[in-house]
Parts: C-alpha cells; structure tokens; sequence
C-alpha cells in the first residue's frame, strides 16, 4: 500500500483569503493539487485582518480551536497566539496563526508605502508558533515547505530550537523563493529579537553585511530550496540575477531545483471564464472578438484596425515600465491600440495618466487592481505585452496562452521557459506560440511589436495558428504538483 506522506506548507498569503501577488495564487493551487495525488496537507498563514474581512464577507468564520492557546517567548514578543481553522473544500486543513498585535493591520507587510518595521519578529512569531501548532496538534510533518523569506525562518528553527525535538526527528525542510528580490532584510540590532544562538550571525549563516537576512537563513538550513522556474534557478546564481545571493546560491546548487509554478485552469480558462461575456475556446475564437468589442466600448476606446495589446502589472521599472513609456509613441503610430492595468510607482502613474490624455483613441490606463477587469483584459487583447527585466516564473504569460492572446515576453525566467518564439518554420511545425525580446531594450520590444502587428493584419490564418498552438499548451498545476512530490520523496530517502 502506498505511504501517505504529511506536507505542510507555511506561506505569507494565499487565495481566497489574502493577496497581494503571485504566492497567494501558487499557495492557493498547489497544496490543493498535492491533497489530490493523496497527501495528507495542512497549510499554515497568519491571521490578518485581510483575512477576518475576507471571512465576514463569505460567512465562512475561521472558528478558534478550543484549547489552541499557544504560548511562546521570543525577546520583546512574550504572550499567546491562538489558532483559528477553515476546512478547504478540498479537503485539507487551513491552519490560522492569531495574534492581533501583530497581524490586524491594514496591509499585510506595509502601510502608506512603507514596511512595517517589526516585520522580521511578525514573521519569525509566525515560524515558531507554526511548528509549536504542528506539536500541539500532533501534526507530523514528513515535509515543511515554507515559502519566501515571511516563513524562511521556519527551517532555521527547524536547524536550533528543534534539531533535538523528536517530534521533528524525520521531519525535512524546503524552501521556495517566488522572488528573490525580496529577501527580509533588517538591522542587525534587531537580531536578538529571534533568540537565536550568536553564532548563526555570521557570512555562514543569516548577517548579510552586518545585516540579518531571513532568506539567506533559509537557504543555507533548509535541506532543499526550489524556485518557480528552471531558467531562473539558474539565473539567480549569477551576479546579475543573484541579488547579492548568487555566492550563497551557486555554492548549494546541488540542493537548488526550479519547478514551474502552473494554472489554476477553473479559474483561468475561456471556456469556463465568469468575468468575461463570451465565452470561447480554441475550436471556436468567435467569443474573443465579442470580447474585444465589448471591452473597448466599457473602456470607451473606439475600433481599431491594428491589435489590442494589453499589460496587466505591477507599475514597475522590474516589469520593463520604463520601455514601455518610451515607446507609446511608436506603438501608436503602428496603429495598435494598449490597455494597461495596474498600480505601483507613482511616477509611471503620472507619466501613463498624461500618455492617455495624450492618446485618447490609442491608450486606456487603469491605475487600480480588478480582477474582473483582468479577465476582461486577457480575454479581448490579441496580443499581451510583458517585457520584464526579470520574472521568477510569472503568469500573465500563461494566462494569455490560454485565452488566445500572442505573448510579446523578455528572454528571462520562466518567460523563457514558457514562450516559444515566432519565426514562419517553427509557426509550421506547431512550435511557436510567441514572440521572444533578444535582449532587454527598447528597440527589441518594439522589433517583436512590430513582427506581430504585421503578422495581425498581414496573415490573419497564420495568426490564428499561433493564437490556437498557445491555446493548446497544458500549463496546469497537477505536472508541476508531481514534481515537487518527487522532490519530497527524494529528500525522504536520503
């Protein structure tokens, strides 16, 4: 009889109950996917108001588990924190770390733009009381799989406080990095704060000049670390993609494996899609222009004769911004029409807001997060543009494939791993389901721009082979769920 295996996964978000990026979405798919292929799993996220919000719309209270008081002393943070528990509909146990203090706050790790300074011990509080819950409730983990750096600290406790816990005995460690990018770094004054022992302060172990970085702590203790692509696995053990990191990482390569983060295609998928009046799918794209109509008429664009390119993004130089808000004169003088979605920067919302006013009958910038309006904005866009000077994995690109809408991508991370680049031979075997930036500058965005404008208007049944390959691309999550459980079960025999 085969072994059921124990995963437990400790994250900073996950959907439907907090969100802001991509981790809530992989955290809201893959444990589900795992608990299919018949693992016993159990997902661990702290209590935030975002959370109680989300909980008194749905009417689905997150009740406190009686007698689930737990009390825990890190320096400054001495009290209790409690546990609160939604059964997913999948079956598997959504655990809830309380403690108000720390978690009923506006955002999740920042308020008017700024982080929360006590953000390090709000996240280690998470990563012990997690494993203190696992104890209490006589969760055996076979597998902890924390996620970025809010639950890195997680295998650095696993490597102090409990290396001599038999409860914790057979238990193994991996950490995911979403995005290294974002490490959790903080004054080494505050190091003292994680009652660990001193000499993990040092360029083994988590100080980053004179710095505590909670990432670097996890990479170096956990028995495995994954990342959400194959190329950017690689990527960040060079200095450019590294972050400072890339020593670290290149020196544990042998523990370093990229797996594709997936699509959740109920949610993502034409044929099935509840924001988007039509709906379609790659036997019929007849939805896609009524679609496309109906979008333009809601954002009050007029027709247009060229593609419709859409960006859905964080307002960010990382996300290629800067090439984009260079080039809206050349893309408009190409007849295309854009629609743009998203927030971030302030300066790239005053430079697009002018852009729109500038190109009434050209540009549509909406400076808010919707997702009904992302939907819309996959579904009715021929083309989606993604030019990012680095991207772990990202979606968009994924989700365009789907709907029927030609990626323009850069030649990075998981972009490279799941965009095939347009040329006529490659369009003919079925190989080619985008189109690829040869290097990261504005003239080579706007090469791919043009090749797929003209490929619009110029062969439209070659365009609708290229629209139809990506459409038949299974990006879905249970391949890429299979793969972490063999990662799991190799750290296991080892």
């Amino acid at each position: 009889m085969p072994r059921t295996y124990n995963i437990v996964m400790m994250a900073s978000e996950m959907v439907p109950y907090c969100k802001t990026g991509g981790l809530a979405d992989v955290i809201g798919a893959l444990p589900v996917e795992l608990a299919n292929l018949g693992a016993n799993v159990t997902v661990f996220l702290p209590y935030y108001r975002a959370v109680a919000e989300w909980a008194e719309k749905s009417g689905a209270q997150p009740e406190v588990i009686e007698n689930s008081t737990l009390s825990f002393f890190l320096p400054g943070y001495t009290g209790e924190a409690y546990l609160r528990e939604i059964m997913h509909p999948s079956g598997m146990r959504v655990l809830f770390v309380d403690y108000p203090t720390l978690y009923d706050r506006e955002e999740l790790y920042t308020e008017a733009g700024q982080d929360y300074e006590d953000n390090l011990l709000r996240f280690a509080v998470f990563a012990k009381a997690s494993l203190e819950a696992c104890k209490m409730l006589n969760i055996k983990p076979d597998i902890i799989n924390a996620h970025d750096w809010q639950a890195s600290m997680v295998a650095v406790y696993l490597d102090t406080h409990y290396k001599s816990d038999p409860f914790f005995v057979d238990t193994k460690s991996a950490l995911t990095i979403h995005n290294l990018g974002y490490q959790g770094r903080f004054p080494g004054s505050k190091y003292p704060a994680l009652d660990l022992p001193w000499d993990y302060f040092n360029v083994e172990g988590l100080e980053y000049f004179g710095q505590v970085n909670a990432l670097k702590g996890g990479v170096i203790y956990a028995d495995a670390v994954t990342t959400v692509s194959p190329t950017y696995s690689k990527e960040i053990q060079t200095p450019e993609f590294g972050a400072g990191l890339d020593g670290v990482l290149s020196s544990r390569s042998h523990k370093l494996t990229g797996i594709l983060n997936g699509v959740d295609y109920n949610v993502w998928d034409p044929g099935v899609d509840r924001f988007i009046p039509c709906n379609y799918g790659p036997d019929s794209l007849d939805g896609k222009w009524q679609c496309r109509k109906e979008l333009l008429e809601e954002l009050g664009l007029p027709e247009g004769k060229g593609p419709l390119i859409g960006m859905i993004t964080r307002l960010a130089e990382q996300k290629g911004l800067e090439l984009v808000v260079n080039s809206l004169k050349k893309i408009v003088k190409l007849d295309c029409q854009m629609v743009i979605l998203g927030t971030g920067d302030p300066r790239y919302h005053t430079m697009l807001s002018e852009a729109a006013e500038k190109y009434p009958d050209h540009l549509s910038v909406n400076l808010e997060f919707s997702n009904a309006l992302a939907h819309k904005i996959e579904a009715a866009s021929d083309i989606f543009l993604m030019p990012s000077k680095y991207e772990p994995c990202g979606l968009n690109q994924l989700y365009s494939l789907r709907y029927g809408t030609v990626p323009i991508v850069s030649k990075t991370g998981g972009l490279m791993d799941t965009v095939d680049n347009y040329t006529a031979k490659r369009l003919e075997k079925g190989q080619a389901t985008g189109f690829v930036m040869s290097e990261f500058t504005e003239a080579a965005m706007m090469k791919c721009i043009r090749s797929a404008a003209k490929l619009f208007r110029e062969k439209p049944a070659d365009w609708l082979k290229l629209t139809k390959a990506g459409m038949n691309r299974d990006f879905s999550w249970p391949a890429q769920a299979k793969q972490y459980m063999t990662l799991y079960k190799s750290l296991l025999s080892n």
